[in-house]
């Protein structure tokens, strides 16, 4: 299912056909040293992984990670949406791209475009975003898409602080 559209770009649903390219976008250096290992090694556990995480937060809560793909072409280039996790107060804005794909404007366009879908369509107030205090591409992004850093907040599971920004409509 599309959820919407840029000039370059289409985000829809992950489905269970998307395992592979998970595996790979999961286990990209970039991806571990940046979100984090998620522990999927295999097809199956990106599978799960797809199951677990952004199919039940569609059924749980209308929205959640997004496949993004070249409108032109069609391939998976990475993914990016909209995340309630039960440690924040608010939703946030979370995107992952394939280190092919990146430095060409594709997390800035996905991302601007899910703001949006979040403020117009699902109707929110409020927006946030995490990232890891030395990853100088999302912090650019988030910046250029409105949101503004606040602090540095400490999450479970990670050793290091997070920063932490925020837009309001």
């Amino acid at each position: 299912m599309h959820v919407l559209e840029t000039e370059r770009l289409i985000v829809r649903q992950l489905r269970i056909e998307d395992a592979e390219f998970i595996l790979e976008l999961l286990n990209e250096p970039g991806f571990i040293q940046n979100i984090g290992d998620r522990g999927v090694r295999t097809v199956a556990d990106a599978e799960q992984y797809i199951l677990n995480g952004p199919v039940a937060s569609y059924q749980q809560n209308g929205f959640g990670l997004w496949m993004v793909a070249l409108k032109e072409s069609g391939e998976p280039i990475g993914m990016g949406g909209l995340i309630k996790r039960d440690i924040l107060e608010d939703v946030d804005i979370g995107y992952a791209f394939l280190h092919r794909f990146w430095g060409k404007g594709y997390a800035y366009e996905a991302a601007l475009a899910v703001l949006h879908y979040g403020r117009d369509v699902i109707g929110l107030k409020r927006i946030v975003a995490i990232t890891a205090p030395e990853n100088p591409g999302s912090i650019r992004v988030l910046e250029k898409i409105g949101l503004r850093f606040v602090k540095m907040i400490n999450l479970p599971g990670y050793d290091e602080e997070s920063r932490f920004f925020e837009v309001d409509f």
